[in-house]
């Protein structure tokens, strides 16, 4: 093996990073300079074009850029706060009410915009200063609002799931996003029990319990937003549309959602369109740079190299589970959800595979890792856009975030040595 293209791409690319080179910058140079010295400089240029334009020639791709339009459609359509609504008339009377209302209101704002930093925006300015005036401490409610806004990306609908299935060679979406459901569940109702621990440790105040007619008002207002999951997931299990077409109707939904509910008006459409435009624009770049840097890896055999060792070092897979969940963990610390799927998923999905590891479950496994890391400095997107509304600081949410942190590692640990939590409503559905 010729270590000197690993040494050029592992050295370029921290480098650049630790400049504060954007992400997608960092991966695309420190791509181009390994394949310099890989290949003939002139096929170095030709080549990183060729599989920057390749890799988004996808018809599943189309999907990302419309759920990512209908996310900001419901962010500005006034659905968080007939969620945040539903939800407390469920919860809002155990302990820790407020919180449990954050935790269930963001996982269903995260699952129907398909974003984490939309559901962390939407419930951050909403929440948190009513969690303030009923006395908890501003640092708990961004660990709450964090941590539970990232468990969108595995309940569906999820980008980064769309994102997964591309990179292992096209596995179900339908397949995909059914496996998330349980996970996300689970590790839900762990955040939830160290939520309500906590404030019942600290005294927090609970909302009176709700009479059956708030409930049934509150289920009403919600509904029409809380049947989008049902068309959308019904639809690709069922047959009737793709994930793609289903990207389209969940557009054309949240549009119509938006007016009835009287959120959205026309001079905001230019606003909301540009927008999904940067974001989408983001994703993209993020998307060709990586593929381009998981050609140049397996170009060297860093896939297959790896494989190797780890299969030597141990023929326990899980060791092999228990080593991958760890340098994962790690990686997502310094490196984006995206960008950290569409690099590693070709390297560790071969190794997972031959230890009879379903790809599906891995995928879950691999995106809840990758959602910690969202939460954690130095690049946690999620954790700068909940302390940025708050108005706090890294250092003052690190101590509260630490218990939510070990029960979405247990959630991890769960998913990672029972396939069948990830690989029953699959099954159920004979999608695999």
């Amino acid at each position: 093996m010729d270590f000197l293209p690993v040494i050029v791409l592992v050295s370029t690319f921290i480098f650049f990073i630790v400049i504060g080179t954007p992400i997608a910058w960092s991966i695309g140079i420190s791509t181009l300079l390994t394949m310099i010295v890989s290949i003939p400089v002139f096929d170095s240029f030709t080549t990183i074009a060729q599989r920057m334009a390749t890799s988004l020639d996808s018809f599943t791709l189309i999907a990302i850029p419309f759920f990512i339009l209908s996310g900001n459609l419901m962010t500005h359509g006034g659905i968080a706060n007939r969620l945040i609504d539903f939800a407390k008339t469920i919860i809002g009377s155990f302990p820790g009410g407020l919180a449990l209302i954050n935790i269930i209101s963001a996982i269903l704002m995260g699952s129907i915009a398909g974003s984490a930093m939309a559901s962390a925006s939407a419930m951050g300015s909403i929440l948190g200063p009513e969690m303030e005036k009923q006395g908890y401490s501003k640092e708990y409610g961004v660990a709450v609002n964090i941590t539970s806004a990232t468990l969108g990306l595995i309940i569906p609908p999820s980008n980064i799931l769309i994102v997964y299935s591309l990179a292992s060679g096209g596995l179900s979406i339908a397949a995909l996003f059914l496996a998330g459901y349980i996970p996300g569940i689970i590790t839900g109702v762990f955040l939830m029990i160290v939520a309500s621990f906590w404030a019942k440790k600290k005294g927090y105040k609970t909302f009176k319990r709700s009479t059956l007619r708030e409930f049934f008002t509150s289920f009403v207002s919600a509904f029409p937003s809380l049947l989008l999951l049902f068309i959308i997931i019904g639809g690709i299990i069922s047959g009737i549309f793709t994930a793609t077409e289903a990207s389209a109707v969940a557009v054309l939904y949240t549009f119509i959602l938006g007016f009835i509910y009287r959120e959205i008006k026309w001079k905001n459409i230019p606003i909301i369109l540009l927008d999904s435009i940067k974001t989408s624009s983001i994703v993209m770049l993020l998307i060709a740079t990586s593929i381009s840097m998981s050609w140049i890896m397996s170009y060297e055999n860093i896939p297959e190299n790896l494989s190797n060792f780890l299969l030597g070092f141990s023929d326990n897979k899980f060791i092999i589970l228990l080593i991958i969940n760890i340098f994962i963990l790690f990686i997502g610390v310094f490196m984006d959800i995206t960008p950290a799927v569409l690099i590693f998923t070709p390297i560790f999905l071969p190794i997972v595979e031959d230890l009879g590891i379903h790809p599906i479950q891995f995928g879950i496994m691999l995106v809840l890792n990758l959602c910690i890391g969202l939460c954690t400095p130095p690049v946690g997107s999620v954790l700068f856009v909940g302390i940025g509304i708050a108005k706090t600081s890294i250092e003052k949410v690190i101590k509260p975030l630490m218990p939510f942190f070990i029960a979405m590692i247990l959630g991890l640990f769960l998913i990672t040595i029972i396939p069948s939590l990830t690989l029953f409503l699959p099954k159920i559905f004979e999608l695999i």
